[in-house]
């Protein structure tokens, strides 16, 4: 090694200590030991069971290079923060692992806000971490509590049981598509899709309320349909889904590309809302969490038993009908595939690596692709 060489590795090592130290190191009182060692120590509280997940991020892949580094920050968390949710448990703490094609110190500051800010809404710790140079990438580890038994799981559902979905869905998958300039968008749509895209709002406080209310839940980051039938293949469950009842958030509604908002409604990804699966005795139960928390809880079809099959419930309208309107009842079902279709409008492909190592989509046939999703233009609705 040339001196020069070596005062560019200490020159290295030095920033390393120096990011973790200026923009990472927060105070961390329920940890036993936070960053600045080996590792951390953690305690759970008694009786508690940990919820652990990871997710990583690439530039150019799950973002734009060039993304606002504050809403980066804060997506980087809110994407693991849904997971939480998901399993019904409530967020503890938080380990982050960053590759930085360089130090920009105004970035990092940004970057860190964001994430601080979200975390300290649900007052999570970052204990541990590691930095390095390289092209830019995110890998944020979340640990989470659940009382025992209480945990939201995709196994849980079972025939009979009602479908819900929080919020509406497609809006992220919408912006990516006025981004790639594929759709026109105005204001304020736009930002509203935007916002969806790039600062996602998890259910945390949804998930904790689910809890001893549904029997399955999962976040939607791959879309609507694909993250529905990885609970209805661990549960061993078919649906059936009134597709008119879908949520729809006014860009979707109003969209000029009835094709385009089907695709992002049913298949976009990036939405982060969940759902999930409860007997009808819980609707009411149900229906005063939504009104509690200022959200909308849609029924959207039920449980049914056979294979994981998903049929409409009554004739709907196919943006890819005749000309004349005609209603049609398309043929529909759960596919298997080996790797996760990559929709027009995916904000982010397959975003986790799946235990089973394949993915489901929604296959109609409806005068139209045989792939594509159907889907009609109803205005959002609420639970029944």
């Amino acid at each position: 090694m040339t001196a020069k060489n070596a005062e560019d590795v200490r020159i290295q090592v030095a920033s390393e200590f120096d990011i973790i130290r200026k923009y990472f190191t927060r105070p961390a009182p329920t940890a036993l030991l936070g960053v600045g060692d080996d590792c951390a120590l953690l305690q759970p509280q008694l009786g508690m069971t940990l919820a652990v997940s990871t997710d990583m991020l690439l530039a150019g892949r799950h973002f734009f290079p060039d993304a606002e580094p504050g809403k980066l920050g804060h997506k980087a968390l809110a994407v693991n923060l849904s997971d939480l949710a998901a399993m019904g448990a409530d967020p503890r703490w938080a380990t982050l692992a960053i590759a930085l094609p360089e130090a920009d110190e105004k970035w990092i500051a940004a970057f860190a806000q964001g994430f601080f800010r979200l975390a300290g809404r649900w007052q999570m710790e970052l204990v541990g971490g590691d930095t390095t140079r390289g092209p830019l990438a995110i890998s944020v580890t979340v640990i989470g509590e659940v009382p025992p038994g209480l945990a939201l799981r995709r196994d849980g559902a079972l025939a009979g049981d009602d479908i819900w979905v929080s919020g509406a869905t497609g809006e992220a998958a919408l912006a990516l598509a006025y981004l790639q300039r594929r759709v026109r968008l105005e204001s304020p749509v736009r930002e509203a899709c935007l916002e969806r895209l790039h600062a996602p709002e998890p259910r945390v406080e949804l998930g904790g309320r689910l809890r001893g209310l549904a029997r399955s839940a999962i976040d939607i980051s791959d879309g609507l349909l694909a993250d529905l039938g990885h609970v209805l293949e661990a549960s061993g469950v078919g649906a059936e889904l009134a597709w008119e009842s879908l949520p729809r958030a006014t860009a979707i509604a109003e969209c000029a590309d009835p094709a385009l908002a089907a695709d992002c409604l049913l298949a976009g990804g990036d939405d982060y809302e969940l759902v999930f699966t409860a007997p009808p005795s819980k609707r009411a139960e149900i229906e005063a969490v939504g009104g509690d928390l200022g959200l909308s809880l849609t029924r959207i079809g039920a449980a049914v038993p056979g294979k994981p099959v998903a049929t409409p419930t009554r004739p709907i309208s196919s943006p890819w009908g005749s000309a004349r309107g005609s209603r049609r009842r398309p043929r529909a079902r759960w596919a298997r595939c080996s790797r996760f279709r990559s929709s027009s409008c995916s904000t982010r492909g397959s975003r986790r690596s799946r235990s089973s190592g394949s993915s489901w989509f929604f296959s109609g046939s409806a005068s139209g692709p045989a792939s594509a999703p159907v889907a009609t233009s109803a205005s959002p609705t609420t639970a029944q």
